[in-house]
């Protein structure tokens, strides 16, 4: 089947890896989001787009610079090495002047031990029980999705 050119755009997509941590009494760590941002008032897990640079890396590096970043270098995780949701999220692309999608795959860890420091992306954290009932009231768009089906997937 031939690709069709007026619907092929490499640069629509970009990759993200998340990380749902949890602690010992099955809480998620949420990041709380910055009053001036599009998802003030939501949460968010942490986790980022993977660079260019870090294309031919494993999925354990690159989330092990994005937690580093996010919430300290101190912070120690056990890290389930197989995806456990997928989703989309769009977001308009001041550099490509149009509106793109960020693809979440995310990834489960347990918490182990460290402080946790939130990075200037974040303005502090909660450590949340979340379910089907009140996952909305916690995560907009994309990360809404990714937790819905990861409680729909993960049973």
């Amino acid at each position: 089947m031939a690709i069709q050119k007026e619907n092929h755009d490499p640069y629509l997509f970009q990759v993200s890896l998340k990380l749902i941590i949890k602690n010992k009494k099955g809480e998620v760590l949420a990041l709380a989001m910055p009053e001036n941002s599009s998802m003030a008032g939501f949460y968010d897990v942490p986790g980022g787009r993977i660079n260019s640079d870090e294309l031919r890396m494993s999925y354990e590096e690159i989330l092990k610079r994005e937690i580093a970043e996010e919430i300290g270098k101190s912070v120690r995780y056990r890290l389930m090495k197989r995806p456990v949701s997928i989703s989309r999220h769009p977001y308009f692309s001041a550099r490509y002047q149009k509106e793109m999608y960020i693809v979440f795959i995310f990834f489960e860890a347990k918490y182990l031990s460290g402080e946790i420091k939130t990075s200037n992306e974040h303005i502090g954290y909660r450590w949340l029980k979340l379910g089907k009932k009140n996952v909305s009231k916690c995560f907009v768009r994309g990360l809404y999705e990714g937790f819905k089906n990861y409680f729909e997937w993960n049973r």
